[in-house]
């Protein structure tokens, strides 16, 4: 872990490496993990900010199930979505009485569920409105308010210099930037040379985001855009150790097993018979480095109780 100490309103931040936001995938049980390993802090899945509002329990459940976090892995920030800056207000509002250390907006999402709504990755065609929606925020919440943005719709359109600004003139506390448009979604090549742009057009922390596969890119990524953190979205799935600095191929089986078995002993906690389920996706991936008969797998992936399905890792590792 790095000694680095990044600050931005009341909040610290002990370490330059942070998971990202991944919806389906940073859920309590997983950040957790990652938080243990060496993430700096802890996001939340995106929350709907429609959700959050409407009175019905059963989606105010599903919401309090996402924005529940271990008190270990403070500061935690719950990230927000939403075109409307009066329903992202309110849901903000709301959600205070969960204790989030910061409040994300989403400008990133490129979903077309979310962004063809006109929000996530669709704000960044309205930089009036991202204004209006950090000027609210800012004014009214009690904690710090930060985005994660693209660097544009499109190539046509990549105004990522006037989003940062609209972000930082406004109020916002931080910007992570992850460096591709909308329309690349997570292929192409990650533009780290409109990051270092950000950086030296802002005077907020920016944490740079895109193509850190390897723990030596992390320090790459910092040396070449200036960045003071980076954020790590699908490389840390089926391995957190990079929140250490470690390469997946350096982790002993003996630390893999402990940590499979940990994390899916907080999926069955936190979910309940279900946390088998929704373990198997990051297990294929924890799984991946070694090779399984097609027998095995299917054996894995049927396990109906976690003793057997741990049973049949430790005959793997």
């Amino acid at each position: 872990m790095d000694n680095s100490f990044i600050t931005f309103g009341s909040i610290t931040l002990r370490g330059d490496t942070l998971l990202a936001p991944m919806d389906g995938f940073s859920d309590l049980p997983f950040r957790s993990m990652c938080r243990e390993l060496g993430s700096a802090a802890s996001y939340t899945e995106f929350v709907n900010a429609i959700d959050v509002v409407q009175r019905n329990r059963s989606v105010a459940q599903r919401v309090a199930k996402r924005v529940a976090f271990l008190p270990q892995e403070r500061p935690v920030a719950f990230q927000l979505y939403d075109n409307d800056p009066g329903r992202l207000l309110e849901a903000a509002l709301i959600l205070m009485e969960h204790e989030p250390d910061f409040i994300d907006i989403n400008l990133g999402c490129s979903d077309r569920s979310v962004s063809g709504r006109g929000a996530g990755a669709g704000l960044l065609r309205a930089p009036e409105r991202i204004a209006e929606i950090f000027r609210r925020l800012t004014s009214r919440l009690p904690v710090p308010v930060t985005a994660k943005m693209r660097l544009g719709w499109d190539e046509t359109s990549r105004n990522y210099l006037e989003v940062a600004k609209v972000v930082e003139d406004n109020g916002g506390a931080l910007l992570a930037v992850h460096a591709r448009t909308k329309k690349q979604g997570y292929g192409g090549t990650a533009d780290w040379q409109a990051i270092t742009e950000i950086c030296q057009a802002v005077s907020i922390p920016v944490v740079g985001n895109g193509d850190v596969r390897r723990a030596a890119d992390i320090d790459r990524l910092k040396v070449f855009t200036g960045c003071q953190a980076v954020m790590i979205g699908r490389a840390a799935v089926g391995n957190p150790w990079i929140f250490q600095r470690v390469d997946r191929a350096d982790v002993p089986r003996a630390e893999v097993l402990r940590v499979m078995r940990l994390h899916l002993m907080r999926s069955m906690d936190f979910y309940g018979e279900r946390g088998l389920v929704l373990f198997r996706k990051h297990a294929s991936r924890y799984l991946s480095p070694y090779p399984l008969p097609g027998d095995l797998r299917q054996r894995l992936m049927t396990a109906q109780t976690a003793d057997e399905f741990l049973s049949l890792v430790e005959q793997i590792l």
